[in-house]
């Protein structure tokens, strides 16, 4: 498999993705600011969408593609349809049943995620009733992904990566069509959530029959095929989902601190979101299947260079991008976000977060290539051990971090959530490479000293350059939105152009980073 390939075309349709996404996100500030509303919203979501990681993209996936690439790699056509067909069913029967308890039991959701707010806020029954509606969300896209992650096994990945786009222009036009029709406008954002679910599903679901997979949905929990994925699929509840689990976890202790800390990390974490989804999540998926073949075929010295290349290609992009997050996080924000009801003072208390969680941006990343080496291997239980670690050292940075910041009134002590979380993904992707390390299954290709030097220094150079640029465009982000966009295109421009040169002038070439040989 052409693994660059199909890392730029998956990459490709994430960037249409994200703009659309960035566009979703203007519209919502513009309309709804960072107030009671809205942060009501981003409780609302964040919950059947960490549910979505279990269920769908990453905990499901991580354990149904290694046991689905073994079957292809049998040729048994009819054994392939027929565990499709009841791990479907029984997928199905079980996200009803969540999203069921999810919907009787929003009140005490809310009222848990929003521990510190006061006992009477109308801000936790908002969030209550945006939860009622969002919950299907976890039906629609949990099929989504059984869907997406068959395509993917069959190295198609363009579908997948592109129905993300619509998810944001359903959100989109629930803002636009919806709002002005409801009494509380911002429950268009909730609706537009279930909207996008089933707009996936209907695009993604029909694809298969493309493949000769005519699903049946068939419910039999004591199939083979249905308790090996859920063996596989119960240990990564938390190690695929770590940064979501961490950004709960975050979600819980902004309910500390001022109404607008809910929005404010919510708009971080979308611009953190951009480098990991465009290129760690791209990555990832399509060195997943990969490995589970170089697995299947007992091929240890391809298993390590595979990973060794995709470790090589996030760092080439994940260490630029959180310099650029540090150093371009107001002019991004506020090129971004900052219109209507979104004001200055948001922009700034947004971008001070952007700054504290960049930090985490390489190790978030890595994450997305080392989890799939394990899973890859049928091994789930090391992650999850790891990641119970992980959240336990989230939880101890958060409560010496914020509370401080809380104590002496900081206006800016939501940092101190979005640092722990960034700190913590660290200690998630040192653990999980220690331990690859110590079964001996990475093994480091000759010449990483001299790629991380050159990384270092590219990056050194290109903040300076955009430091300096930065200062002489400061009074463009003054002026009209196209003025903004202009200024911040000349900026990651010369940035990206400044790490480019650099990089060529201390000696790294593009034939050095060629993938691992396919395999037949």
């Amino acid at each position: 498999m052409k693994l660059l390939r199909s890392s730029l075309v998956f990459g490709a349709f994430t960037l249409l993705s994200r703009i659309a996404g960035f566009a979703r996100d203007a519209l919502q500030g513009a309309l709804f600011g960072t107030g009671a509303a809205a942060s009501a919203f981003v409780v609302a979501y964040r919950i059947p969408n960490y549910l979505r990681r279990i269920f769908a993209e990453g905990s499901f996936a991580s354990a149904f593609v290694p046991v689905l690439s073994e079957l292809r790699e049998k040729g048994d056509q009819a054994a392939l349809q027929d565990f499709i067909d009841h791990v479907a069913g029984a997928l199905l029967a079980l996200v009803v049943v969540v999203t069921g308890l999810g919907i009787l039991a929003a009140p005490w959701i809310a009222r848990l995620f929003l521990l510190f707010a006061g006992k009477d806020s109308a801000m936790v029954e908002l969030t209550a009733q945006m939860l009622r509606i969002t919950f299907p969300y976890l039906v629609f896209i949990s099929m989504t992904a059984l869907a997406g992650s068959v395509l993917n096994s069959f190295r198609q990945f363009g579908l997948p990566a592109f129905a993300p786009v619509l998810h944001n222009l359903a959100v989109i036009a629930g803002m636009l069509l919806l709002a002005p029709l409801l009494a509380i406008p911002a429950k268009a954002l909730a609706w537009g959530v279930s909207l996008a679910g089933l707009l996936q599903l209907l695009l993604l679901w029909p694809a298969m029959r493309r493949l000769g997979l005519r699903t049946r949905l068939r419910f039999n929990l004591r199939h083979e095929g249905v308790r090996r994925v859920l063996r596989l699929m119960l240990p990564t509840v938390f190690s695929s989902s770590v940064a979501q689990i961490n950004l709960l976890v975050g979600t819980m202790f902004a309910s500390l601190l001022v109404v607008h800390a809910q929005s404010w990390l919510y708009y971080s974490d979308r611009l953190i979101e951009f480098p990991l989804g465009l290129f760690g999540v791209a990555i990832g998926t399509v060195i997943l299947p990969h490995l589970s073949r170089r697995h299947a075929a007992e091929d240890g010295a391809g298993y390590a260079a595979a990973i060794d290349w995709g470790m090589r290609g996030v760092l080439l992009v994940a260490l630029p991008a959180a310099t650029g997050l540090a150093v371009l996080a107001e002019p991004l924000v506020t090129t971004l976000f900052q219109y209507g009801r979104f004001n200055p003072a948001d922009a700034e208390m947004t971008a001070i977060s952007v700054r504290a969680m960049s930090i985490g941006v390489p190790a978030f990343m890595l994450s997305k290539i080392l989890l799939p080496a394990f899973y890859s291997r049928q091994d789930t239980r090391t992650p999850m051990r790891i990641a119970i670690r992980t959240v336990i050292a989230n939880v101890v940075l958060t409560v010496a971090l914020v509370t401080p910041l809380w104590h002496y009134e900081v206006p800016a002590a939501h940092a101190g959530i979005a640092l722990a979380t960034g700190l913590a993904g660290i200690l998630n992707a040192w653990w999980l490479w220690r331990s690859l390390r110590q079964q001996q299954l990475l093994i480091a290709q000759p010449g990483w000293p001299v790629f991380l030097l050159r990384l270092l220094a590219g990056c050194v150079l290109m903040a300076v350059v955009v430091w300096l640029l930065g200062d002489a465009l400061a009074p463009w982000l003054l002026r009209a939105w196209y003025w903004r966009l202009s200024a911040v295109g000349v900026l990651v421009t010369a940035g990206a152009a400044t790490f480019a040169a650099a990089l060529l002038a201390f000696g790294l070439r593009p034939a050095m980073l060629r993938e691992p040989p396919a395999v037949s």
